[in-house]
């Protein structure tokens, strides 16, 4: 019977494909073929072609049974199921779902409809972190941070690791900006006995145009915007035409967030940018006040791009913590940590001391 899906499996022995980071191919740990994403996609072209035809036409009779046997009514509307070509269990995805792997007999499934016409990234960044790095990444990004509980090491559990295609918008244009800053300068010197402080003021001004290209802004609701906007910069200069191949092994998601939507965050963050950039360029001023900084955005063009991203759940005392580590540089963000309070109570107090050993000392030399 045709499905929905394409079941990525190796074409020598049937078994499940993944793709390496480190060898940036297709890998079959079954029987140790190796494959590029190009020969891959071309291979399953056909398969892909009829999963989208089935995809448009499908009734969902059957998936509407099986659904209605475990989800309610609310969440219906977001989920469908699939049944896997390979061992014929049924899978459930939600609405976004573009790529994933059956549960059961392991073969990476994606759903070609969600990734075609108008739905087909542009661009990928494959994986260039593997799954082993990820816990290396973890134990550097633990350093440095003194005020974690002692035992948060060993107690925060991974309770999931995935390896998740995130989609983006990579924005292109320019904006043009017209400041005016009121400035002054101050000049301190001795006439005399009298000291005189000299005041200058000044009218600055910033007119221009400044272009900007691929300014990323994650495509997912799914994703908390802050995480996203915090795991940048990614390398951008070494995105890669889209094939589907580069997603076995891994989870993605179409778009559910628009670039028209998007573009707000775009305009803010280049708004941002030009006008900081404008007052660095005020250099040598004691003072420097705005009068009017007008920024008007333009997009001249949007590419659509998955970006990969590592997302680790842990828990930690009965509290969940999201971590998530760009999969192409290593860079790792978190959601706030814990912190030891006893350890920051004896920082305190320790400075405290310091500090009035210091005043004792100081005091001391001055009364001798």
């Amino acid at each position: 019977m045709p499905s929905s899906l394409t079941n990525y499996s190796c074409p020598n022995c049937g078994g499940p494909l993944r793709f390496d980071p480190e060898k940036q191919k297709l890998v079959c740990d079954h029987c140790g073929s190796v494959f590029t994403a190009e020969e891959i996609d071309a291979h399953f072209k056909e398969k892909n072609e009829e999963a989208v035809s089935v995809e448009e036409e499908r009734q969902e009779k059957e998936e509407d049974e099986i659904l209605h046997q475990t989800f309610s009514s609310e969440d219906l509307s977001h989920l469908k199921a699939y049944t896997c070509p390979s061992c014929g269990a049924e899978l459930i995805a939600d609405e976004n779902t573009a790529a994933s792997s059956c549960p059961y007999c392991g073969n990476p499934a994606i759903i070609p409809a969600r990734l075609s016409g108008t739905l087909k990234p542009d661009y990928i960044i494959p994986f260039a972190k593997a799954k082993k790095e990820i816990i290396p990444e973890l134990t550097k990004f633990y350093k440095g941070r003194f005020f974690l509980p002692r035992n948060f090491k060993e107690e925060n559990h991974i309770e999931e690791v995935k390896g998740i295609y995130v989609p983006f918008w990579l924005y292109d244009g320019d904006a043009d900006i017209d400041a005016q800053y009121a400035a002054t300068r101050v000049r301190t010197y001795m006439r005399g006995d009298d000291e005189v402080t000299e005041t200058s003021h000044y009218q600055l001004f910033r007119t221009g145009s400044v272009p900007f290209e691929e300014i990323p802004a994650d495509a997912s609701s799914k994703m908390p915007d802050d995480h996203m906007d915090a795991l940048e910069p990614f390398r951008l200069d070494e995105v890669l035409p889209f094939e589907m191949g580069y997603l076995t092994g891994f989870y993605a998601d179409k778009y559910d967030v628009s670039s028209s939507a998007d573009t707000a965050r775009i305009n803010e963050r280049v708004r941002n940018t030009i006008i900081s950039q404008c007052r660095a360029s005020a250099i040598g001023y004691a003072t420097l006040v705005p009068v009017h900084e007008d920024v008007d955005v333009h997009v001249r063009g949007v590419h659509y791009a998955f970006l990969p991203v590592w997302v680790l759940s842990t828990k930690y005392r009965g509290k969940n913590y999201l971590f998530t580590m760009n999969g192409q540089t290593g860079r790792m963000v978190s959601d706030p940590l814990p912190l030891s309070w006893p350890k920051i109570i004896l920082t305190f107090f320790l400075i405290f001391i310091g500090l009035m050993v210091l005043f004792y000392v100081i005091l001391e030399a001055v009364l001798l």
